[in-house]
């Protein structure tokens, strides 16, 4: 299929004044197609505005679809050759209900629409879940699909138009409280390999300052083009062909995932405590709260086993020697990245008995990547020692194409309670798969120890925006605006310690970090290695308030307990055996 070009419009629409509105948008749309852009993406609810109070106020605004409005960009459409996407408030006339609603429109008229399925705190005043699932819209440009706004803050969403096929994502969006490209946008097009159109607005509305920033993002996660504030247009070419490799950091991540695990991801809390869903039946509740020091390390392990072990014994002591209580190191940081499986131990080996007599010395924990041999089988593991010995292994699930000329894959996730907290372990390859971290945070767990060997870009800054943020919502520059796994700790709402090797002669950039639990708050509460060998420490807090409901982010895990999993049942049953 040939490349086109595709354009996000930006606009700060007014409350109550939806005949300017239109007629703005109108404008904007027609000179994105008569500069060539095909496929024209507009702003969440941008025919009316946004903070609407209630079902009585928005009343005068609402639509069918088809209707009026959507006629007016139709006539656009079919004058132009182009399609459009358009965000509105829509009425269903069968029912009276109101949705919050985007309709992708072609040179015949409606191809189809989206009603918001995860809905912000505002929706709820007026609007009705949506009901029409996740769809894939076959376009003569291509495979579309639409998001709208919080969305996109589930992985699941994204994940599956992607499945679906999805060349890209339309995603119409009021995003505020942070600096844009938001992080979420770019790592949704990341990790699924495709386009995304982010078509944001800018402006102040009932005290809420939106954050602008549309842009094209694409599938490797770079942004192609955008606007930071104030209306206008931003241009980019989609390639179709590109979006269905569906790789990610050199990987054919779709034809890697294991469906047969991901069973939990239908499944969720629906909305009970935290604390007394985990507490049920008195099965393994969670440990009591505390305040503890996580760190990650970073270096590069050689073919010498004793060199690594002593490497990590000086890195373990000076984390320790800061108070850390868990330290994680590298994925194949014992037994190195150069042909793993010529030094491959058991579980009982002499290298995990060093790992534990450290431990024990230290008086901390030790999560580190070594080659298992399990009788004929190879593993690419992760021990986790302490000072009471070996506490467990985790097999990495998701093997890389490197992985699968030595190891075997795993077939079970591991949660471990420490004092700390409960602990959830990844490796690798596993943190690029959204459906692994989610099923660990289903679990209850408190922080993800990701052991890694990662290549490639999965991070990159920001010059500043001009757009103004309240305090203390940082506008400035930010070498590390984007880090996709600092995603996986804010879309699950827990710590992720990644420990990354640093070799940029072969490719690791380190980029070693413990990342905090809530996206949205600043300043983040995080420590990043930005070059060479050393440790990353930040806290992991799991105390409450004196309250029978957790006040704990990190225990109370909105981003998990709003999820809507009766829509997530394919991500279980596409793929599997």
């Amino acid at each position: 299929m040939p490349a086109f070009l595709a354009s996000a419009v930006q606009f700060e629409p007014t409350m109550y004044e939806k005949e300017r509105n239109v007629s703005r948008l109108l404008a904007l749309v027609e000179e994105a197609a008569a500069r060539g852009a095909k496929l024209i993406v507009t702003p969440e609810m941008g025919t009316t505005g946004y903070c609407w109070h209630d079902r009585a106020e928005v009343a005068s605004q609402v639509e069918t679809i088809p209707g009026p409005t959507t006629d007016r960009f139709a006539a656009l459409a079919a004058s132009a050759g182009v399609h459009i996407v358009v965000g509105m408030p829509e009425v269903e006339p069968s029912t009276g209900l109101y949705y919050n609603s985007a309709v992708l429109i072609g040179p015949d008229g409606v191809v189809g629409r989206h009603r918001k399925s995860h809905p912000y705190i505002s929706e709820p005043k007026w609007a009705a879940p949506g009901d029409l699932g996740h769809q894939v819209f076959e376009t003569p440009v291509g495979r579309i699909a639409l998001l709208i706004c919080m969305d996109i803050h589930f992985v699941e969403t994204a994940r599956l138009v992607a499945l679906g096929g999805a060349d890209v994502i339309c995603h119409l969006s009021n995003w505020l409280s942070e600096r844009t490209p938001a992080p979420y946008w770019i790592s949704r097009a990341f990790e699924n390999s495709c386009y995304l159109i982010e078509s944001n607005r800018w402006g102040l509305e009932r005290t809420v300052q939106f954050s602008g920033g549309s842009c094209v993002i694409e599938p490797d996660g770079r942004i192609a083009a955008v606007i930071d504030g104030g209306d206008g247009v931003a241009f980019a070419e989609i390639d179709t062909d590109r979006a269905r490799e569906r790789v990610v950091l050199g990987e054919p991540v779709f034809a890697q995932r294991r469906p047969d695990l991901y069973r939990e991801l239908p499944t969720g809390q629906s909305g009970w405590n935290p604390l007394d869903f985990h507490n049920l039946y008195g099965h393994r509740p969670l440990p009591p709260g505390r305040r503890s020091l996580i760190a990650a390390a970073q270096f590069a392990p050689t073919g010498d086993v004793s060199a690594n072990l002593a490497r990590i014994a000086e890195l373990a002591a000076e984390a320790g020697g800061k108070g850390a209580a868990l330290v994680v190191f590298p994925e194949l940081a014992v037994t190195g990245l150069d042909n793993p499986a010529a030094r491959a131990e058991p579980l009982s080996g002499a290298s995990v008995r060093a790992l534990y007599a450290l431990a024990s010395r230290l008086g901390l924990h030790i999560v580190a990547g070594f080659a298992e041999a399990d009788g004929a089988d190879l593993y690419n593991a992760a021990v986790l020692v302490g000072p009471e010995g070996v506490v467990g292994a985790y097999r990495k699930i998701h093997l890389s194409a490197a992985d699968r000329a030595w190891a075997t894959a795993g077939d079970e996730w591991r949660t471990f309670d420490l004092p700390l907290g409960r602990l959830g372990v990844l490796v690798g390859h596993d943190a690029s798969f959204p459906e692994a971290g989610r099923i660990l945070a289903l679990r209850g767990c408190d922080a993800i120890a990701c052991p890694a060997a990662q290549r490639g870009a999965f991070s990159f800054g920001h010059d500043g925006t001009k757009v103004a943020q309240n305090y203390p919502i940082p506008t400035g520059a930010d070498p590390f605006h984007w880090h996709h796994f600092r995603c996986r700790a804010g879309e699950n709402n827990l710590v992720f310690a990644f420990a990354n090797v640093v070799d940029p002669e072969a490719g690791y950039p380190g980029f070693s970090g413990v990342f905090g639990p809530e996206t949205f708050t600043f300043p983040r509460s995080e420590s990043i290695v930005v070059e060479g060998e050393g440790v990353a420490i930040a806290e992991l807090d799991t105390t409450n308030l004196d309250t029978s409901y957790p006040t704990n982010p990190v225990r109370r895990k909105d981003l998990v307990t709003m999820r809507l999993p009766h829509h997530y049942v394919p991500l279980a049953v596409i793929g599997a055996n």
